[in-house]
């Protein structure tokens, strides 16, 4: 297997962070998506790593999924959040930090790319001194997130090619995908090299990866092989089966 598996904390908040580490340890996930670098610390006592970590909610409402880079009047307490988070993750072993967008509110699709672009190339540096990786996660506009801007996966290539660093790529998040773009699998070929990290989930309802729902997870999972891609796979459904453990386990064994 060339990936890792991972799992999103939020989907399980119901589940102390120590009992789900431990059930990672004995269906074979590697790895515990979205703490809090000082969370990171106590699994990684377990062995178990923390992927991928997200800005702590700030007082002025600034770094969630709404309010984010494609606003310049933003910028600034951004910078501020990201500079003092950047080093923590490094220090907690997190290899990637996740960014938003932020929502359309008026914007073009050109204004929104070159705002995304001037507030996060001061710092790619940073991200390079440490060893991070900023991804900016694709998300649906229709259900979940409406108005979000890096909704569509052209639209986020074309910012990490504006960037230019190895340093910013995606999130690519097969679920939201699916919902606004399918061509999954075609998409994951063509643009691999941007995809920094990926999120699973069933279609619809984000629920489990199971024959209910409109992807093949088995097929999507052999093509992010074949890219060889070597980073986390990481779960991010929310269980409708009364035994969560047992979903979760389903979820790893269809895409193993």
């Amino acid at each position: 297997m060339s990936f890792k598996h991972s799992v999103c904390r939020w989907c399980f908040e119901d589940t102390p962070l120590l009992k789900l580490a431990d059930w990672c340890q004995e269906i074979g996930i590697e790895g515990i998506d979205l703490l809090k670098p000082e969370e990171a610390a106590l699994i990684a006592g377990l062995g178990l790593g923390c992927p991928v970590t997200a800005a702590p909610e700030h007082e002025s409402g600034l770094g969630c999924i709404e309010k984010a880079f494609n606003n310049p009047d933003h910028h600034g307490t951004l910078l501020e959040i990201y500079r003092d988070l950047i080093p923590k993750a490094a220090e907690a072993g997190i290899p990637n930090v996740i960014t938003f967008s932020g929502n359309r509110e008026g914007l073009s699709e050109e204004e929104g790319l070159e705002n995304c672009a001037q507030g996060l190339e001061p710092l790619l540096s940073l991200a390079e001194q440490h060893g991070v990786t900023l991804i900016m996660e694709l998300l649906n506009s229709k259900v979940d997130h409406p108005d979000y801007q890096c909704d569509h996966s052209d639209w986020g290539v074309a910012l990490c090619e504006k960037l230019g660093s190895p340093r910013f790529k995606l999130l690519y998040d097969i679920y939201h995908m699916q919902i606004m773009e399918g061509n999954v699998m075609a998409t994951i070929k063509r643009f691999s090299s941007y995809f920094g990290h990926y999120h699973t989930a069933g279609c619809p309802g984000r629920n489990e990866l199971d024959t209910t729902q409109e992807l093949y997870y088995p097929a999507i999972i052999e093509t992010i092989k074949a890219t060889g891609y070597t980073g986390f796979v990481a779960h991010e459904f929310v269980p409708t089966w009364p035994d969560h453990k047992s979903a979760l386990t389903d979820a790893v064994t269809r895409c193993s």
